[in-house]
């Protein structure tokens, strides 16, 4: 069968950019060898979504009196947050099964393979090989949770992301190896339902450690304050998982001291690596770096007709890039002349509560940079709607050219701040300056109004504070 396109994977990146071909009148094929809609709607960003949601939940009927509500007390029901968390991802699944029929993309189960001559080779469940032709290749494989060489994932004591939203039973203590957003998600949700958390991170800062800063060190003491054990600067030496409970080793990375820790479950939240082995890049040629497949501003690889996208690439790895690289990347193969992603404006969410949520430069990278920078700071503290919700966590840091006004980064902590940096995304996109934002009028009362108030605050005119 010949195809224009052919994508390997279905993830936010393949389903996307499968979809936006066929609307470009591409006939297109789309290879998947597990569910529509990849890691991200299945084991990733939708239902760990669905499990915060649940803790929320939990925690706002926690305390219910503080909001003048009386309520029993409530009890976290573990196999029912995860039936709830895999529904959904059932859903959304379907959803995407839904738009490859509507846009007329074939679908095809199995493992894709590339072969010389622009050839997609795809092995069914029953090992049954067939070969499909097609004009142009997409790889958009994804990743999957990184293994340290010395701490082996075993699916039931020693576990990754996958594991973590789906263990037959809540587990009383944990240790989460590595502070990024996979480890904060999880040991949020793992601890507002009642287990014990100890989050072990390698580098110094604490808490999302390639974050600001004062985001980091907010984070951080808000996840200590909520019985969240903290152990930055510090590696897990080794995990002994073959008695009845977990023994493992800390090493203090400033004194050398080491510590044991007794839990039942070890998550190991180090990253990801991408899926690049055995999809048949070195028999056409294609280059990697450390696993990840080398492209261009439109995402060709070094072989004519061959593309990648998404967590396969040096790109940040996250949902929302995948699909804005798969749309530019079809777009450039049908003719167009999409503009290529600037990846200083990328968006970093994470969904703990309080939230964070980034773009742009940090203080120390605006500096680094070579920037002189007014920096403006308003706590959610002083904000009416954030004291209203009883959500008076974090704070908005934005960062400004001082020459010439240009918003270089902002860097959030709060309640659904992961909704408003989408507006600090578009006016860096549309080269937005300070003074722009300072008298564009912000609805009241909001919390987006902190924006406006740090803003306010980088050039001496904050009001409510």
């Amino acid at each position: 069968m010949k195809f224009d396109i052919i994508i390997i994977g279905s993830g936010p990146g393949g389903y996307v950019a499968a979809i936006r071909a066929s609307q470009l009148g591409k006939n297109v094929a789309i290879v998947e060898r597990e569910n529509l809609g990849g890691i991200c709607l299945n084991w990733g960003c939708i239902p760990t979504k669905a499990l915060l949601k649940s803790a929320q939940v939990f925690d706002y009927i926690n305390h219910a009196k503080d909001y003048g509500i009386k309520v029993a007390a409530p009890k976290a029901d573990f196999p029912g947050m995860i039936k709830r968390s895999r529904s959904v991802a059932d859903g959304m699944s379907k959803g995407v099964n839904f738009l490859m029929k509507k846009n007329k993309i074939t679908v095809i189960d199995g493992e894709g393979r590339i072969a010389r001559g622009n050839k997609v080779v795809v092995t069914d469940s029953k090992k049954k090989k067939k070969e499909y032709d097609a004009d142009q290749i997409i790889v958009a494989t994804g990743g999957r949770a990184k293994e340290l060489p010395h701490i082996k994932i075993d699916g039931k004591k020693v576990i990754g992301y996958r594991e973590a939203m789906s263990l037959p039973k809540q587990p009383k203590s944990m240790v989460v190896i590595g502070a990024g957003a996979i480890g904060v998600e999880f040991a949020y949700f793992y601890n507002a339902i009642g287990t014990k958390v100890t989050v072990v991170e390698y580098m110094e800062q604490g808490l999302l450690p390639r974050e600001d800063k004062d985001v980091s060190k907010e984070i951080t003491k808000v996840m200590k304050k909520a019985g969240i054990e903290v152990m930055a600067n510090a590696s897990v030496e080794s995990v002994d998982s073959s008695g009845k409970s977990c023994q493992v080793i800390v090493k203090s990375r400033k004194d050398g001291k080491e510590e044991k820790i007794t839990c039942d479950v070890v998550l190991s939240a180090t990253g990801v690596e991408p899926n690049t082995s055995n999809i048949g890049l070195e028999e056409v040629g294609v280059k990697t770096d450390k696993g990840l497949i080398i492209v261009d501003e439109y995402y060709q690889t070094n072989v004519k007709g061959i593309y990648a996208i998404g967590d396969v690439t040096p790109g940040p790895a996250l949902a929302h890039v995948a699909s804005a690289e798969g749309i530019i990347c079809v777009e450039k193969i049908a003719g167009h002349n999409p503009e290529p992603i600037d990846y200083n404006n990328i968006p970093s969410c994470t969904y703990c509560n309080p939230e964070v949520a980034s773009v742009g430069y940090t203080e120390q990278a605006a500096k680094d940079a070579g920037y002189e920078i007014k920096i403006g700071k308003f706590p959610f503290s002083a904000s009416g709607k954030a004291s209203a919700s009883g959500a008076k966590e974090g704070f908005v840091k934005i960062i400004y050219d001082a020459k010439y006004g240009e918003l270089l980064g902002a860097h959030l902590v709060g309640a659904n701040v992961t909704e408003m940096i989408a507006e600090i995304v578009t006016s860096r996109k549309l080269e937005t300056t300070g003074h722009e934002i300072l008298k564009a009028v912000h609805p009241h009362p909001t919390m987006s109004e902190a924006i406006m108030e740090a803003t306010a605050a980088a050039y001496g005119e904050v009001i409510h504070l």
